[in-house]
């Protein structure tokens, strides 16, 4: 990953901005690289939270395979980032890819990350195929 994401055109995009706190800063006096995971977590649980339904909450769990992630610039304290994530265009069987962008308050990249989830049936505890009407609702 070496060029800056931004979602497609007409993509849906969700957001939130995040404050670090005191134990996020590192002996770097900048946020730590691994908080920046943990917020883009943040964003992706909070997205499918806001658009899925209770009986998906309630059958289906997604579960991280792998995540990459550039690093930028560094967040300072008191600078509260902007984060942005979206999906793919289509799923391949249960996994799904996930974008996030972590941006400064001047707009400057902080972070972006890459993550591939996979769809787990909480019944089984299988993977699941992603439907196609969700991958329309995310997207």
């Amino acid at each position: 990953m070496s060029r800056a994401f931004e979602p497609p055109a007409g993509r849906r995009v969700f957001t939130r901005d995040f404050t670090p706190l005191d134990t996020d800063i590192d002996a770097n006096g900048h946020v730590n690289n691994v908080v920046y995971l943990a917020w883009a977590q943040t964003l992706a649980i909070a997205h499918w939270d806001s658009a899925a339904t209770a009986e998906e909450s309630a059958a289906w769990a997604w579960i991280a395979l792998r995540h990459e992630v550039d690093y930028r610039r560094a967040l300072l304290p008191g600078e509260t980032a902007h984060g942005r994530t979206w999906v793919s265009d289509r799923a391949e069987g249960p996994r799904f890819d996930r974008f996030v962008r972590i941006d400064g308050p001047d707009g400057a990249m902080c972070a972006q990350v890459r993550t591939v989830w996979c769809l787990i049936d909480r019944a089984t505890g299988r993977p699941r195929r992603v439907p196609a009407e969700l991958v329309a609702r995310f997207g």
